[in-house]
């Protein structure tokens, strides 16, 4: 049949042997083991109970889009106004709308990788011509991003699609590197798309991760895409939002009209509890902390494994000398171990020889799953 195809998702083909088999520990999907916080479930049920199921303003519902503003504005060090901010359905949703707004075939649009599969194909889908510019590497287990590079290869492009903190490694920009990237956007004319997700998911005792929010002009050509999924642990609500340049939203607006008509008003009253429910997201970033201090405790002085615990997100993202096939080994550590990690493959071949594994769980899970993976990886590679 004459239908689009792209590369088929090996987290995906990971999770389907892992849900055929008995007692696996799942840690390949980036999602924790917590329920989404009550505030949210029974906003839901309230506003269901009161009939709250027509269409919607396709913008966002106001009282929505202003708890947005209001809470970016507090987080951030410039304003951010309502009239700038888009609700969309996801954070995937966002990035797909900001690529049907700037990119056209035949144009290309960068990103660094390893990076998740999913926002390369939707600029591929659209005819983009995709360049990726790997993170480097470093031997701790630490990755960074070449600048120079970077600059050098925004030459001609359309977009350039930023990640941090990044999924699948962790890595999250400094302020200045973020300076940086807008000072080389501005230069070369390229659209900057941020991918913020897990911008409250960090462990330096910051609020938050350095943000193009921070620094960027209204008028700048600067699209920052969120999503409530991570932050409030709220993943199977697909609920998310744009800040758009200045006096385009009506613009954007009309893109989520075909794309999507908007998003179901009982999920975003859910979303304004989520954000008043300013506890919800210290207690998950603590749960999160858990999990990636005993992820780092049963990795640490293993040999052959390079791993260095990130700022940011909630993955530990493992190199594995020798490993050529993560695929492979990937689907053996479901069936002759029962843990389910993704396989460093799925994010790009700058991501082979590597496994991501999600952090974001319960001490009996993590305990339990790193005895297994570690286990598994003596067995399977000799380690």
């Amino acid at each position: 049949m004459d239908i689009a195809k792209i590369a088929g998702s090996r987290i995906v083909e990971v999770s389907r042997i892992a849900f055929a088999t008995p007692d696996v520990d799942f840690l390949c999907f980036g999602e924790s083991d917590r329920p989404s916080p009550a505030t949210a479930r029974q906003a839901a049920i309230a506003a269901l109970n009161a009939g709250d199921t027509h269409y919607p303003d396709v913008r966002g519902l106001p009282p929505l889009r202003s708890a947005l503003s209001a809470y970016l504005t507090d987080l951030h060090a410039r304003p951010v106004a309502e009239a700038r901010i888009q609700v969309t359905a996801s954070g995937m949703a966002a990035m797909s709308i900001a690529l049907s707004a700037t990119v056209r075939a035949g144009q290309k649009v960068v990103l660094h990788s390893p990076a998740w599969p999913n926002v390369g194909n939707a600029a591929t889908l659209r005819g983009a011509i995709v360049e990726e510019i790997d993170l480097i590497a470093e031997t701790d287990g630490g990755f960074r991003l070449d600048l120079d590079r970077l600059d050098s290869m925004l030459i001609g492009a359309r977009a350039f699609i930023l990640n941090s903190p990044n999924n699948p490694t962790g890595w999250t920009a400094t302020r200045a590197e973020l300076e940086a990237i807008l000072a080389i956007a501005r230069r070369r004319d390229v659209w900057l798309i941020s991918d913020e997700v897990y911008s409250r998911l960090v462990y330096d005792g910051r609020a938050a991760a350095p943000s193009l929010l921070d620094i960027a002009e209204p008028n700048d050509k600067v699209i920052v895409c969120n999503s409530f999924s991570k932050t409030w642990v709220m993943t199977g609500w697909r609920l998310g939002w744009m800040v758009v340049p200045d006096g385009t939203r009506d613009a954007f607006s009309e893109l989520v009209e075909v794309a999507h008509s908007g998003v179901a008003p009982f999920t975003q009253r859910a979303g304004i509890a989520a954000i008043a429910d300013s506890a919800v997201v210290d207690d998950f970033r603590a749960h999160c902390a858990q999990g990636r201090m005993l992820a780092e405790q049963a990795l640490s002085g293993l040999n052959g494994v390079r791993y260095k615990a990130p700022v940011g997100a909630f993955y530990a993202f493992v190199g594995i000398d020798g490993l050529s096939d993560s695929l492979e080994l990937a689907k053996a550590l479901v069936v002759r171990h029962g843990v389910a990690v993704a396989p460093g493959i799925a994010f790009g071949s700058a991501g082979e020889g590597s496994l991501r594994i999600c952090t974001a769980q319960s001490a009996p899970l993590m305990d339990r799953a790193m005895q297994r993976l570690i286990k598994g990886l003596r067995a399977e590679t000799g380690i």
